[in-house]
């Protein structure tokens, strides 16, 4: 599946996503990811900077399931797939790191990056667009900005 003109710029309006993982005895864990951006046609690729419990969840377990939102618009994408480790080692290493040091300045040194592969897409949207179908994203974010104090 690829990975679409609006999914990309939600991927790029996202300041975290959260990565799902489970181990090999179906042991859940979430954790927030500060840098990912997309990467081809239908891949996700996220710093490993400090998630050894994720990067040994998917070498167990390759599925996996990120998240990312619009704070303010409160909409974004839901994406499962399967992950793999990509060591420096790893022809495709240094193209991804040079994308993701882009994102970091270099402050946020990582050994190695997850890659997705996505398999199935599915929006995310605040109840409020469906409870009051009439909502604006307009209206949605001067709620979101009085409710977070922006």
């Amino acid at each position: 599946m690829k990975l679409d003109t609006e999914i990309r710029e939600y991927i790029n309006k996202s300041v975290l996503c959260w990565l799902a993982t489970a181990s090999i005895d179906n042991i859940p864990n979430v954790s927030p990811k500060e840098i990912f951006n997309h990467y081809g046609a239908n891949k996700i690729i996220v710093a490993n900077i400090a998630s050894p419990q994720t990067v040994k969840n998917i070498r167990q377990n390759k599925n996996v399931c990120v998240s990312f939102i619009d704070i303010l618009v409160q909409k974004g994408f839901q994406v499962k797939g399967k992950a793999r480790i990509i060591e420096k080692s790893d022809s495709q290493f240094s193209e991804m790191e040079k994308i993701l040091i882009k994102m970091t300045g270099g402050g946020f040194p990582f050994a190695t990056i997850t890659e997705i592969t996505v398999e199935q897409v599915k929006p995310i949207i605040a109840p409020k667009y469906i409870l009051y179908p009439e909502t604006t994203e307009k209206e949605q974010i001067e709620s979101a900005k009085k409710l977070y104090g922006f």
